[in-house]
C-alpha cells in the first residue's frame, strides 16, 4: 500500500477516478493499493521573525538585519487571524501523517506539480514530519485517465529532485529574508506612526520599476510633428490607388517624413493632375506562419488585451481551473512548443477535437520544429487541450479554453499565404530637381486563408476590446510603365505620440525577458510579435534570466495593486504618487535593477538545473540584505506620499514642504510629524535668528510661510539700528539636512 499525496483535493479525485477508486473517507481516499490524501497547497509556512524571538513582536530599526540561523517550518496560519493556527491545514496534515504511519504504508508518491513551487509542497510536509519511509515523484503534464496510469507506471525517487527542492526552498528562504527585513525596516523609517506597511520584495520592485520607467518616458516626451506627402493615382480604366511620397536622405535610406511642411505644399501644387509612370511593380508571394502555442505569459497578454475586465490573475485561476478538470495541460509554463515525445498523444488530441469542425477537411496532424521541439520546453511543455471534451464550462472557462484549443488547432491547418504588391509611382512633367523622389505603395492580396480561418471565426460575434484585423488595401491591375494621372495631392500631418502606458500583456513580456529581447512599446496590444521577436524571447525564457516565474508574475501585479503602489487607469497600469516615490527615495538601488533581479532568476534556475549551489545563493542574499537594510537605516532622505497620521487634539498648522506630512504645534515648536521618519523640518519658537530681527515665531507666521513659501515682515532690525522689510524662506541645505533662514529685501 502507498500513500498518493496531491496538491488539491480536486486533483486527488482525479487520480483517484483514474483508478477507479470510489471509497472517499475523511480527507482521503481508500482503494486495495493505494490511499490518495491531499494538502491545500502549502499547508505550513516559514516562521514568522517573531516566532524566532518574542522580541521582533515590535518592529525596531536597531533589530535588523535578523537572518535566524536554521529556518523553521509551522502549520500556517489562518487567514482571517494570523494570531490562530489554520483549523483546516492542521486537520489535514494529522490525516497524511497517520496515513503515511499506517503498518501496512511501504512508501509515498508526491503527486504535486511539477515545478518549483510543486515540489516545495511535498517536501516541506516530509522535511516538517522527519519521514523515514521511501517517497516517490510522480511528474505529470496533465491529469487524464492515461497519463495518470503513465506516471504511476514511471516513478522517480524524491531524491532525484534535490535541485528542484534547493530551488525552491532557495526562493522561499531568500523571499523571507528580503520581504521581513526590507519591509520591516522601510515601514518603521518611511512611515512611522502609520497602519500602512510599505511592502518590499525581490520582485515587487523591479517590476514597479518598470511601470515607473515607463511613466517617466511618456511624462518627459517631446510632443513634435512631421509631415507626409499623400497622393491619389488615377489609372485608365478609371480605377485609383493612393501612395505616399519617399525621398532619399543623407544616409541614402528612404524616407516618408518631413518637416517642411510648405516645401510639401509646393510639391503638391506642382503634381496635381501631372502624369505619372508606374516606374517598378514588384509582387511576391509570402507566407504567414499560425503564432506559436501559448506559454502561461503569451496566453495573459492574449487574453487581457482581448477581453474587457481580465486581469492576468483572473486568466491564471480560470487556466488552474481548467488544469484540474483535466481540460487543459500544466497552464504555469514558460515554453511554446511540445516535448518531442508528445507526437503520438498530439495526434490523438487532434483527430477528437477536429470532429464536426466547418473546417475540420483542413486540419492535418504535421511534425515540425514549430510544435515539436525540445530545445524550446524548459520543464513543461506549452499549453494545449487534453482529448477530454469540456462539459459544463462557466462564460470565463469558455474564453480560456476557446483561446488555447484555438491556438493549438492553428498549427494543423495550412500556412496562410498571401501576394504582396509593391508600386513605385514617378510624377512627369515637373521641373528638375523639384520632385526628386517618388509615390511607392503596397497592397495584400490573401491567396490561402489557411489557419486564419480560426482567427476569423473566432473573432466573430465576440465582444472584445477591439478588432485588430487590419483591412488589406487592394491594388488595381496595373503594368509597370503604365502611364496613371495625379487626381489629387495632400499634405498629412502626423503628431509623434508618446509610447503608450504598460498594459498588463506588455508588463508580463518585459518581466519575461527582463526587456533584453522584447521592450514592449505597447504600439498595437493586440498584435502578435513577429517571428523573430518570439525566438529571442524563447531563447531568453529558457535561459532563465527573467523576473519572477510564470507562475508567480500574476500574483506580482495584483500584490502591487494591493499596496497602492500602481493603479489601473483602462486597460493600462501606472504608478501612483506612493509608488513614484518610492522608486525615486528607496536606497536599495540593486533591488530596482531588472538585471540585478533578472541574475537571481537565473542562479535560481541554475539551481535547479543543479550549475549553483543553494548555500552560495543564500550566502550573496545575506550579504545583499545586510548591505540594503544598512542603507535604509542610514537614509537621509523622506520618502513623499508616505502620510503619518496626526496625534489627536493636535490641529495642523500646515503641509510639510518636504514629505507632505502635516506640521503641528508643540510647546517647544512647530515641527513634521514624519520626525521618526527621518524629516527634519522643525522651525524653533524660541530661534534665535528670528529674535535677532526683534521678531517671534508665531502659529499665524508659520501657517503663511507653508501657504505661500516665504513670510513677509516690515520692521525688521538690522545690525546697524535701522529698519527694512523683507521676505523670510526657510531653506534647506542640501548637504546636512536641516533648514536656515534667507532674506529677500521689500522695495
Amino acid at each position: 500500500m502507498r500513500v498518493i499525496i496531491a496538491e488539491k483535493p480536486s486533483v486527488a479525485k482525479n487520480i483517484a477516478d483514474a483508478l477507479q477508486i470510489r471509497k472517499r473517507c475523511d480527507g482521503y481516499f481508500e482503494g486495495n493499493e493505494y490511499l490518495i490524501t491531499w494538502a491545500f497547497g502549502h499547508l505550513l509556512q516559514l516562521y514568522d521573525a517573531k516566532d524566532y524571538d518574542e522580541q521582533m513582536k515590535s518592529w525596531r530599526l536597531e533589530k535588523f538585519p535578523f537572518i535566524p540561523e536554521e529556518f523553521k517550518y509551522k502549520i500556517k496560519c489562518d487567514s482571517k487571524n494570523k494570531a490562530e493556527v489554520d483549523a483546516g491545514a492542521q486537520k489535514q496534515l494529522e490525516i497524511i501523517r497517520s496515513l503515511i504511519n499506517r503498518e501496512d504504508v511501504d512508501g509515498v508518491i508526491s503527486a504535486t506539480d511539477f515545478d518549483r513551487e510543486g515540489q516545495v509542497i511535498g517536501d516541506e510536509i516530509f522535511l516538517y514530519f522527519n519521514e523515514q519511509k521511501p517517497v516517490y515523484r510522480m511528474l505529470l503534464n496533465e491529469w487524464t485517465p492515461e497519463e495518470v496510469q503513465k506516471g504511476l507506471a514511471n516513478l522517480r525517487p524524491n531524491e532525484e529532485m534535490k535541485s528542484l527542492q534547493d530551488a525552491g526552498i532557495g526562493r522561499q528562504w531568500a523571499d523571507w529574508m528580503i520581504g521581513i527585513n526590507l519591509t520591516s525596516v522601510a515601514t518603521v523609517k518611511y512611515n512611522p506612526g502609520s497602519k500602512k506597511i510599505l511592502n518590499i520584495g525581490r520582485v515587487l520592485l523591479p517590476t514597479l520599476k518598470i511601470i515607473y520607467d515607463r511613466d517617466k518616458e511618456i511624462e518627459q516626451f517631446q510632443v513634435s510633428t512631421y509631415y507626409k506627402l499623400l497622393a491619389n493615382f488615377k489609372t485608365k480604366q478609371n480605377e485609383s490607388f493612393e501612395a505616399t511620397y519617399y525621398e532619399k536622405d543623407k544616409e541614402g535610406k528612404e524616407n516618408e517624413k518631413f518637416e517642411d511642411k510648405k516645401l510639401l505644399e509646393e510639391m503638391a501644387e506642382l503634381i496635381q493632375n501631372k502624369p505619372a509612370q508606374i516606374i517598378d511593380k514588384q509582387v511576391e508571394k509570402k507566407k504567414e506562419y499560425a503564432p506559436f502555442l501559448f506559454n502561461l505569459s503569451n496566453l495573459q497578454g492574449y487574453i487581457t488585451s482581448k477581453y474587457k475586465g481580465w486581469t492576468s490573475d483572473k486568466v491564471l485561476k480560470v487556466a488552474q481551473s481548467l488544469y484540474e478538470k483535466k481540460y487543459i495541460t500544466y497552464p504555469r509554463t514558460g515554453s511554446l512548443a511540445l516535448e518531442e515525445s508528445l507526437k503520438g498523444r498530439t495526434k490523438k488530441v487532434l483527430d477528437i477535437l477536429k470532429v464536426g469542425l466547418t473546417y475540420e477537411e483542413q486540419i492535418h496532424f504535421v511534425d515540425n520544429k514549430r510544435i515539436f521541439d525540445n530545445s524550446k520546453v524548459e520543464s513543461h511543455s506549452a499549453i494545449v487541450p487534453t482529448y477530454m471534451i469540456p462539459k459544463g464550462l462557466t462564460a470565463d472557462e469558455q474564453i480560456v479554453y476557446n483561446a488555447v484549443k484555438n491556438r493549438f488547432l492553428m498549427q494543423f491547418l495550412p500556412v496562410a499565404e498571401y501576394e504582396e504588391t509593391k508600386l513605385v509611382t514617378k510624377v512627369q512633367e515637373v521641373p528638375e530637381g523639384k520632385v526628386k523622389g517618388v509615390f511607392i505603395t503596397k497592397g495584400k492580396v490573401q491567396l490561402v486563408e489557411g489557419w486564419r480561418v480560426v482567427e476569423k471565426l473566432e473573432v466573430k460575434g465576440t465582444k472584445t476590446t477591439k478588432d485588430s484585423k487590419e483591412k488589406d488595401v487592394i491594388l488595381p491591375q496595373v503594368a509597370k510603365d503604365e502611364i496613371v494621372e495625379v487626381r489629387r495631392a495632400t499634405v498629412g500631418e502626423v503628431t509623434r505620440k508618446p509610447p503608450k502606458a504598460h498594459t498588463e500583456k506588455t508588463l508580463l513580456r518585459v518581466m519575461e525577458t527582463c526587456g533584453k529581447s522584447f521592450k514592449g512599446d505597447g504600439k498595437d496590444d493586440n498584435k502578435e510579435e513577429n517571428e523573430e521577436d518570439t525566438l529571442k524571447m524563447m531563447a531568453s525564457i529558457l535561459s532563465g534570466f527573467s523576473i519572477g516565474t510564470p507562475a508567480t508574475r500574476a500574483e506580482t501585479i495584483k500584490k502591487l495593486k494591493d499596496a497602492e503602489y500602481i493603479k489601473p487607469k483602462g486597460k493600462s497600469l501606472v504608478c501612483t504618487d506612493l509608488g513614484k516615490a518610492l522608486v525615486e527615495a528607496f536606497p536599495a538601488k540593486q533591488l530596482l535593477d531588472l538585471e540585478y533581479t533578472g541574475r537571481l532568476e537565473k542562479t535560481l534556475s541554475d539551481i535547479e538545473k543543479g550549475k549553483f549551489q543553494k548555500d552560495d545563493f543564500l550566502n550573496m542574499i545575506k550579504e545583499f540584505t545586510a548591505e540594503a537594510v544598512d542603507a535604509i537605516k542610514n537614509d537621509t532622505k523622506v520618502l513623499s506620499g508616505t502620510k503619518v497620521e496626526v496625534p489627536k487634539n493636535m490641529e495642523p498648522v500646515g503641509v510639510c514642504p518636504i514629505c507632505g506630512n502635516a506640521i503641528v504645534e508643540s510647546d517647544k515648536a512647530f515641527g513634521c510629524v514624519n520626525w521618526k521618519g527621518g524629516c527634519k523640518y522643525t522651525i524653533w519658537k524660541n530661534d534665535k535668528y528670528i529674535a535677532m530681527l526683534g521678531k517671534t515665531v508665531t502659529r499665524p507666521m508659520v501657517e503663511l510661510l507653508l501657504k505661500n513659501g516665504k513670510v513677509g515682515f516690515r520692521n525688521l532690525k538690522s545690525r546697524n539700528g535701522s529698519t527694512y522689510a523683507a521676505y523670510l524662506k526657510y531653506v534647506r541645505n542640501e548637504q546636512t539636512g536641516y533648514f536656515n533662514w534667507e532674506q529677500e529685501f521689500i522695495n
